[in-house]
């Protein structure tokens, strides 16, 4: 498994607490991001969304190009950041990354250590569901040396209903604190 990062990192991210994301491009991994990045804020530690990549065999495309999968990889997470947020937020230090591999050990790598947090967003299958053997979450339960949480899209929806009742301003709408709407800045360590 490789990774690659946007950013550089260099030895002043030794030691920072992380907050680790999963982005899938699910509904339930916005969900999961919204969530860590008022993690990352409130800790003040390092947010670190990941997408993982890999060939597949089932592409009604044909074989791409593997630059081309980690490229599509880093869209998702620019896309997601725009998504939630508009763009990146200004007031947090962001280590995208995007791992050839499979999602469970692309997220258990990004953890260093115990202070850590790992975010998943779910699906809308129960709790059973979620924790059978060979689903991301399942894996990050028993490999992950942090705490790991999962986080179901209803979190997210909950948050659209009630600004919708009360007027309040979207979670990630144009002008909400904390986001800036230029293209994403090159991230890594202030």
């Amino acid at each position: 498994m490789t990774g690659t990062t946007s950013g550089t990192r260099t030895s002043s991210t030794t030691g920072t607490t992380r907050v680790v994301v999963g982005l899938s491009g699910s509904l339930g991994s916005l969900a999961a991001l919204y969530r860590a990045v008022a993690e990352a804020a409130r800790r003040q530690a390092l947010l670190v969304p990941v997408a993982a990549w890999s060939p597949s065999d089932d592409d009604r495309r044909g074989p791409r190009p593997l630059s081309e999968l980690e490229h599509a990889a880093r869209r998702r997470i620019d896309t997601a950041f725009e998504q939630a947020f508009g763009g990146y937020p200004a007031d947090l230090v962001i280590h995208p990354l995007t791992v050839r591999g499979n999602a469970g050990p692309a997220l258990v790598s990004a953890v260093t250590g115990p202070d850590d947090r790992l975010l998943i967003g779910t699906g809308r299958h129960g709790r059973l569901a979620r924790l059978l053997p060979g689903t991301v979450l399942a894996h990050c339960h028993t490999h992950a040396t942090c705490p790991v949480t999962a986080v179901s899209p209803s979190e997210l929806l909950e948050r659209l209903e009630f600004s919708a009742r009360s007027g309040a301003p979207l979670p990630f709408a144009a002008g909400h604190p904390g986001t800036r709407h230029t293209h994403p800045r090159p991230v890594g360590v202030r």
